[in-house]
């Protein structure tokens, strides 16, 4: 199976008509169920989008990945039905489990404040901006602007929400919460810090069930930066993940007050990273077990964790911890 990249960017009426009707090169290699799969639920999206004629809407920021997930969730109005669909078309492995971190349909909005009180409304706006650009999205570091200040959290937004801001304050997942009460191992996994990994964590009930647990509490450390952790050290990171277990700058009724290796108590480095590992200020943190691992080089996001020696690492951890 050949799965449509969701690096493929919609920026043109004329490609996104045909890859609608099933005409666009980027077919070539999809069988006749997938392909028919797919086009079903992006011509259902472009037809909900259709449907909202007083709305404007920018496909030039989107992802074919994106257009046919949004498809499915408001076709079957449900989440966790359209993961699963997800799931299968994209062949998945059958024994991951992936579950949403919020089960409504609502419509949220992620936004994020900096440290010099400018509000940033929309994951795209927050990681990579295209200031009304067709030109297709690159997360390079350096193909972006930088932001004025750094991002002091991550919030979500809705057309419910009471305060100046719109600002909401979603429950995790029960699912969620279930699963990790009994996990083995957390891990927080390489990627976008502000816009894929802490919109997870400050969601009520995850610092709380996190800080409970007496397991390992990894980080798999980025590789280099990018504009969202632009002159972040390693312990940068902590800070970031553990203010937003903590809602640290959020409803002042709900905020925690857990020290940071109650979250992460090990952390993981890929070789020869660009993020400067600060030993002495981790130590202080409380997070004493740092593992450096084979790493290699990927041309488009630079220095990624070699996938062998970075599964050997997490089980040395888990069997460390357990004896």
């Amino acid at each position: 199976m050949v799965w449509v990249s969701s690096n493929i960017l919609l920026s043109w009426e004329f490609d996104r008509y045909n890859i609608v009707e099933g005409e666009h090169s980027l077919w070539i290699g999809v069988s006749r169920p997938y392909r028919e799969t797919i086009r079903a639920f992006l011509a259902y999206f472009q037809n909900q989008i259709l449907r909202r004629s007083s709305e404007s809407f920018c496909f030039s920021n989107g992802s074919i990945g994106n257009f046919f997930f949004a498809g499915a969730r408001i076709f079957f109005q449900s989440l966790d039905a359209a993961i699963f669909l997800f799931s299968r078309v994209s062949d998945i492995p059958s024994e991951s489990l992936v579950l949403p971190v919020i089960s409504t349909n609502d419509r949220l909005t992620l936004g994020c404040e900096l440290w010099d009180g400018t509000i940033i409304r929309g994951q795209n706006e927050i990681s990579h901006p295209t200031g009304g650009s067709l030109q297709p999205i690159n997360k390079e570091h350096a193909s972006v602007p930088t932001l004025p200040s750094r991002i002091k959290r991550i919030f979500y937004m809705s057309s419910e929400g009471r305060n100046l801001l719109h600002e909401v304050f979603p429950t995790v997942n029960p699912s969620v919460l279930e699963q990790l009460s009994k996990v083995d191992c957390i891990v927080y996994a390489m990627g976008s810090l502000f816009t894929s990994v802490c919109p997870s964590l400050v969601l009520l009930g995850t610092g709380e069930i996190i800080s409970s647990r007496p397991c390992p509490k990894v980080l798999l450390l980025n590789g280099s930066h990018d504009r969202e952790t632009c002159g972040l050290s390693a312990s940068g990171f902590v800070t970031a993940i553990t203010d937003a277990l903590n809602r640290t700058y959020g409803d002042s009724h709900n905020c925690l007050e857990n020290v940071p290796n109650q979250y992460i108590n090990a952390l993981v480095v890929p070789r020869d990273g660009d993020i400067p590992v600060d030993v002495q200020c981790l130590a202080s943190q409380g997070i004493f077990h740092v593992v450096t691992v084979d790493s290699v080089h990927d041309p488009k996001v630079g220095i990624v964790f070699n996938p062998k020696s970075l599964i050997q690492a997490l089980a040395d951890l888990i069997a460390d911890f357990c004896e």
